[in-house]
């Protein structure tokens, strides 16, 4: 592909990025790898140069822009390139229009936690690393880190390592016998914030692809484990990622609007519920950049109210003396401490509990009642976490 061609192909991608974003379709990296996949022409140069064109202009463009060629005519390298014929673009129109240039967009700014100043915003989208989490009972560290080159322990979890952001481990020995597992390091610490003990039951209330739930089975293997969802798609994958991992985890499917009759059985069992609820995702923005023009005023109100569906419901769950802990992959005040704020004015006799041990001082920062780790911050993903007692 010459480099004109390159810059069509991106303006293409975008408008389909663009769509999917404003229609609820799927995520920008499935949308490049099906591009490609009817593109056989394009050699593995053109896509990964393609591939920075399409996420330079997302990462550029806060709010939403109407087309994929205004986006694109906001890189001055590729604008310098429309009108060069062949199968690029056409030259410039007279009063043409470009995607404006911002991090964040306005009415998500008043958003952020108090925290996320300004000077943190560009760290939010810089390309993250690859983390992985691993099995510490059956790993003998120097060995895996030589394993995989540029790797490095993780500063803050126990469990980590990380590896540059392109690396390739679905084929590789460790991760095919279950030794790793793909997990940011901010998931891994919501994990370690839940305190979990061989002799303890755990009920992992959104349990999605079940991430958590492995790594809760990693550290406390005598723990007995529940995962549930209301999405089949997704709790289907746990199964042959807990085989891989030779970890025993209990599923079990919701139905939605039926979550508390189904859960009936478990009413004051688990001596810890996790609520890993579903979020903005805004503190995976440097992951998924266009997750910023998927997010609007309306669908914020209605993932916060979710939440507070979530945490209510978890509430009978929790044995007496338990740990109710609450955890979003966010960044925003709404989702993080405001909504702790208004559990606690809903269950006053619930309390806040410290992190446990193993959960250091210098994880996150203090953020109402409960911490944020932030990209800027901690070179984690953007994540809220917060600890709730029941009284005895």
């Amino acid at each position: 592909m010459t480099p004109t061609a390159r810059v069509q192909a991106a303006i293409e991608i975008l408008d389909t990025v663009i769509a999917a974003a404003r229609d609820d379709g799927p995520p920008a990296d499935v949308i490049v790898g099906t591009y490609f996949k009817t593109r056989r022409y394009a050699g593995s140069t053109d896509r990964r140069a393609v591939r920075e064109l399409v996420y330079r202009a997302i990462r550029r463009s806060g709010d939403r822009p109407d087309t994929g060629r205004a986006a694109m005519l906001g890189l001055d390298d590729a604008a310098a390139l429309f009108g060069d014929g062949g199968h690029g673009p056409g030259a410039i129109g007279d009063n043409e229009q470009v995607a404006g240039e911002r991090l964040i967009p306005a009415w998500i700014e008043a958003e952020l936690s108090p925290l996320v100043t300004e000077d943190e915003w560009p760290a939010l989208l810089e390309r993250a690393p690859l983390d992985v989490r691993v099995h510490t009972a059956s790993i003998i560290w120097a060995e895996l880190l030589a394993a995989f080159p540029g790797s490095e322990r993780t500063r803050l979890s126990p469990w980590g390592i990380r590896l540059p952001s392109d690396s390739q481990i679905e084929q590789h020995p460790a991760f095919l016998s279950g030794q790793i597992e793909v997990q940011d390091e901010g998931s891994q610490l919501i994990a370690l914030a839940c305190g979990a003990t061989d002799d303890c039951a755990i009920l992992d209330l959104c349990a999605g692809a079940g991430g958590k739930s492995l790594a809760l089975a990693a550290a406390a293997p005598g723990a007995d484990i529940i995962a549930c969802d209301n999405n089949r798609g997704r709790l289907s994958k746990l199964a042959p990622r807990a085989a891989r991992a030779h970890a025993t985890i209990e599923t079990r499917l919701l139905d939605g609007g039926r979550e508390a009759e189904q859960l009936a059985d478990l009413e004051g069992q688990a001596d810890i519920v996790l609520v890993d609820a579903p979020c903005s995702g805004s503190g995976t923005w440097r992951r998924n950049p266009e997750g910023r023009w998927r997010l609007s005023p309306d669908s914020l109100d209605k993932v916060v109210a979710l939440q507070a569906h979530l945490l209510d419901l978890a509430v009978p769950l929790v044995k007496p003396g338990g740990v109710l802990v609450y955890a979003v992959c966010s960044i925003l005040a709404r989702e993080g401490a405001g909504q702790i704020a208004d559990f606690l004015g809903r269950h006053s006799s619930w309390g806040v509990q410290p992190m446990p041990d193993g959960f250091g001082d210098d994880f996150g920062r203090v953020d109402g009642d409960g911490r944020l780790l932030t990209p800027g911050h901690d070179r984690t993903d953007g994540f809220f976490v917060a600890r709730l007692g029941r009284p005895c």
